[in-house]
C-alpha cells in the first residue's frame, strides 16, 4: 500500500513469482546478472517497455533467451558521470529500469528516485549495493547441467534464489537459468515452516 492506495504489480517469470512480487514504486538490490535480466524479462514479454543504465556488458543474447524483447529495450551503456540523470529519465518512460551503479548510492539521492518511482509507477532493479531496498535478491548454490566426463557443453545453470524483506525470513526457489526451452523454470519451493520439496520442473 502507498498513500492508501494498493500499488500494481508488474508481470514476473513464472518461477521467480514463487518468491516475489515487483511493485510499482519499489526498488530492489539483486547481486547477479543472470537474476536482474530474469527480473526484466517478465514485465518485457508483458509488452512493457524497460532500460539499463550503466551495464556495459550488457548480454543481449541471454537477456533474449530469458524472454527480454529486446525491440522494447534502451540500452545507456556507458553514461558516465550523467548515470544517475539517465536513470531519473528513464524512470519516466519505462516500466522497470535495471542500474548498475558505478559508485556507492547516498541514501538522500536513492530517496529522491524512490519518490519518482513512485509517481511514475516503475519499478528500479540494482546490479549492486542499493540504499534501503525493497527486497535483496541472490543466488546461491550453482549447479551446471550439460558437462559429461570429458564431453558435452553448459546448457543451464540452476540456483537457488533467496529474498530477504526487512527482518522477515527469506524465500527461496530453486531456479534455472535458462531451462531447456529457454524459459526460466522453478524446481523447488521452500518457505520458512516446510518441510523441502523433491526438484520437479513446473511448465
Amino acid at each position: 500500500m502507498e498513500d492508501g492506495l494498493a500499488r500494481p504489480e508488474l508481470d514476473v517469470l513464472p518461477g521467480l513469482s514463487q518468491v516475489i512480487r515487483l511493485r510499482a514504486g519499489g526498488s530492489y538490490q539483486v547481486d547477479s546478472a543472470s537474476l536482474a535480466l530474469a527480473l526484466m524479462a517478465g514485465p518485457s514479454r508483458g509488452g512493457a517497455w524497460c532500460a539499463a543504465v550503466g551495464w556495459d556488458d550488457f548480454g543481449a543474447e541471454a537477456a533474449a533467451e530469458l524472454g527480454v524483447v529486446l525491440e522494447r529495450t534502451i540500452l545507456v551503456p556507458d553514461p558516465g558521470e550523467a548515470w544517475l540523470e539517465a536513470t531519473a529519465a528513464l524512470v519516466d518512460v519505462t516500466a522497470l529500469v535495471l542500474v548498475k551503479p558505478p559508485v556507492r548510492v547516498p541514501e538522500g539521492v536513492a530517496a529522491k528516485l524512490s519518490a519518482r518511482l513512485r509517481k511514475r509507477g516503475a519499478v528500479l532493479v540494482s546490479l549492486g549495493s542499493w540504499p534501503r531496498p525493497e527486497a535483496l535478491i541472490s543466488v546461491a548454490e550453482p549447479q551446471w547441467t550439460g558437462l559429461g566426463r570429458g564431453e558435452g557443453h553448459l546448457q543451464s545453470r540452476q540456483v537457488v534464489v533467496e529474498v530477504r524483506r526487512g527482518a522477515a525470513p527469506p524465500r527461496r526457489t530453486a531456479l534455472r537459468f535458462p531451462s531447456l526451452d529457454g524459459v526460466t523454470v522453478a524446481e523447488r519451493v521452500e518457505t520458512p515452516g516446510q518441510a523441502r520439496r523433491p526438484l520437479r520442473e513446473v511448465g
